[in-house]
């Protein structure tokens, strides 16, 4: 492998890739891996990676790990490109979904805990502990137990129970907390010393963001390495839009595409933070949101770590913030459905953002847009009513549908 450098993207001072890095002890700035490109692009080229099996560890020379040997796989695949073109009002001709979904642990956190823990286990690190709305939680644990390593996990305690049990049974040591993700961060800073685990906290350290980063680089390859104009993405804490970013500058620098996608953050009406601070032309989130309240529990970010840089990010790229509903999110949901699409909750406001966007004219008709699912919907049917009495009861010796029917 290529060796690697890293940085502060606050201050920009630079950190050893030898040891495990957090945060800058400078300024306390999010830390950066920076890859020197052209020696990459000598030995690897689109031709090449075209030749690969597609998982996301086929851009590895891209990936902060030192040889294929260390890493922890559960299979990940390629997710697919599908188009959009049954969606009720719908006007954009060229409209498409990423599915996250088709993951281990059913969502994209699974990108980012791989090599996360990866390149821990490399590091000599036994011992990690993460503050989890559910889903970095889970990909964690299952990540976690693939290297053997011991993981806490520490989220709301209304955090959804199938996400609860998933973490439990693929063996964290999981704390509910009285209180949100905020809180739980608190806690595990707090403890870290006394129990000697290593922070996975969102943007706290910089291996997460090198598996998001290699989503831009599938996306750049599933598009032929002319990508969509748009890239709408439901951002909580934001390593999300801070990876895709990421991989697309470095895709500037070796030449591969020639302009970065618009990206376009997405969150809950009742949590939005970065959108707050988008809309009042602030450079960082400049104080919690309170009472944070929505059902897309991925959302429920109130003061993301680092959020200059997604603020940044969003600015680079000439990206937009987006709030919608809870009622927008639900209903969102059920259009997915309807098209064979199995959206969670916080992927689901992608398509509600989309309405807001249209209804504004923002985006001309003919452009390219892909909406990030980064979740299945498997965990989050309890949020879907049904009232199972009005579905048509047939008798065992049924020999007529009678006069009900299900719309």
């Amino acid at each position: 492998m290529f060796e690697n450098t890293a940085e502060c993207s606050r201050c920009g001072k630079d950190f050893p890739c030898s040891n495990p890095l957090s945060i800058c002890d400078r300024c306390g700035g999010a830390i950066l891996l920076r890859y020197d490109l052209d020696k990459i692009s000598e030995k690897v080229s689109k031709d090449a990676l075209s030749r690969r099996r597609d998982s996301f560890w086929k851009f590895l020379e891209f990936l902060p790990l030192s040889s294929s040997k260390s890493i922890v796989s559960l299979g990940e695949p390629y997710t697919p490109i599908l188009q959009l073109t049954n969606i009720d009002g719908n006007r954009f001709k060229n409209l498409f979904v990423k599915d996250e979904g088709r993951l281990p642990t059913g969502t994209f956190k699974a990108r980012g805990m791989a090599v996360a823990v990866s390149k821990l286990k490399e590091l000599g690190i036994k011992h990690v502990a993460i503050p989890s709305a559910g889903n970095a939680a889970s990909a964690l644990a299952a990540y976690g137990s693939k290297a053997g390593m011991e993981v806490y996990a520490f989220m709301p305690k209304d955090v959804p129970d199938t996400i609860l049990k998933e973490s439990v049974y693929l063996r964290a040591k999981v704390y509910l907390v009285d209180g949100l993700i905020s809180h739980a961060a608190k806690i595990v800073e707090k403890l870290k010393e006394k129990y000697e685990w290593f922070n996975l906290s969102t943007n706290k350290q910089p291996y997460r963001f090198e598996g998001y980063k290699a989503m831009a680089y599938e996306i750049a390859e599933q598009f032929d390495w002319n990508p969509p104009e748009n890239i709408f993405f439901p951002t909580g804490g934001g390593e999300g839009i801070i990876g895709l970013w990421k991989g697309f500058k470095e895709m500037i620098d070796l030449g591969w595409i020639e302009k970065i996608p618009r990206l376009i953050l997405v969150q809950s009406s009742g949590c939005a933070p970065l959108v707050k601070a988008y809309n009042d032309g602030e450079l960082e989130v400049k104080e919690p949101w309170k009472n944070a309240r929505t059902i897309a529990a991925g959302l429920r970010v109130p003061y993301p770590y680092a959020s200059y840089l997604i603020l940044r990010a969003l600015k680079e790229t000439n990206g937009v913030a987006v709030e919608v509903s809870d009622e927008e999110i639900v209903s969102s949901m059920k259009t997915f459905l309807k098209n064979g699409i199995y959206a969670c909750p916080e992927a689901a406001s992608t398509l509600a953002a989309l309405e807001r966007i249209r209804e504004n004219g923002m985006l001309d008709i003919d452009e390219r847009i892909l909406l990030c699912v980064t979740g299945n919907v498997i965990k989050y049917f309890d949020l879907l009513r049904l009232e199972k009495n009005k579905i048509p009861l047939l008798s065992k010796d049924a020999d007529s549908l009678g006069q009900n029917r299900l719309d």
